[in-house]
């Protein structure tokens, strides 16, 4: 059986009861490493859920041979930060073991794309998520202008294999060069979903590292009356 499990945001903690029983119930448990960052180590995992723990990088996952070919005799458990279809990899490996006749089991969790409603945007108000990569591309403020009047979620790229971690100063530097006004109010995020999270409402040119990650960074659309409330919570002077 396959296991695709979410874990949540931020800590070990955060992982569901169904979740944590099923992990213990497996032969094998991955942690897949690329599309997110915990707050805490792999170890305090492994403390936690009384598990050992293999971290997985992006070709492991997408190759899947390994995994799938384990998940016909044995009981294993692919570890997703966040929530289990957050990120397309996942959703490939899932129908590649439907295809194989592999059982498979969902566990679901939150994740980014639910955590930003603490700025006070409404979710349903969001348009299409892009990512903000490290090499240079147009495609992030093309989806920005596209989805306007709605919000847009920009996920900001990170490498956790070589400790590489995108800044929303950085980002919004790339944003501004491609055609994003530097007046445009954003929010800038680090963290959400911790206890330690980081919130700022103001112009895209004022932004300035935020010095903790994951980060994201989000261009607010067309904006109502409690949306606008609730931003002022996170204004930056």
């Amino acid at each position: 059986m396959l296991l695709l499990i979410g874990i949540g945001l931020n800590d070990p903690q955060d992982i569901t009861l169904k979740g944590l029983e099923a992990v213990q119930e497996t032969d094998y448990v991955y942690l897949e490493n690329y599309t997110s960052k915990l707050q805490c180590s792999t170890g305090d995992l492994e403390t936690f859920y009384k598990k050992k723990i293999i971290l997985a990088d992006r070709e492991f996952v997408e190759d899947g041979s390994i995994i799938l070919q384990q998940a016909q005799e044995k009981n294993v458990a692919l570890l997703i930060i966040g929530d289990v279809f957050s990120a397309t990899t996942h959703m490939s490996l899932y129908l590649q073991a439907r295809e194989k006749n592999i059982a498979v089991k969902i566990v679901h969790n939150a994740s980014i794309l639910t955590a930003v409603g603490i700025t006070g945007l409404q979710l349903y108000k969001f348009g299409k998520t892009t990512s903000i990569p490290f090499h240079d591309s147009s495609t992030p403020v093309q989806v920005i202008k596209a989805n306007y009047p709605l919000h847009t979620l920009c996920l900001l790229d990170l490498d956790p294999k070589n400790n590489k971690y995108m800044e929303a100063q950085d980002a919004l530097t790339m944003l501004i060069h491609k055609g994003l006004d530097p007046e445009t109010k954003v929010i800038a995020c680090a963290q959400l979903g911790s206890d330690s999270s980081v919130i700022l409402y103001t112009e895209a040119k004022n932004v300035k590292p935020l010095g903790k990650f994951p980060q994201c960074i989000i261009v607010p659309g067309e904006l109502h009356f409690m949306e606008k409330e609730a931003l002022k919570t996170y204004t930056f002077n």
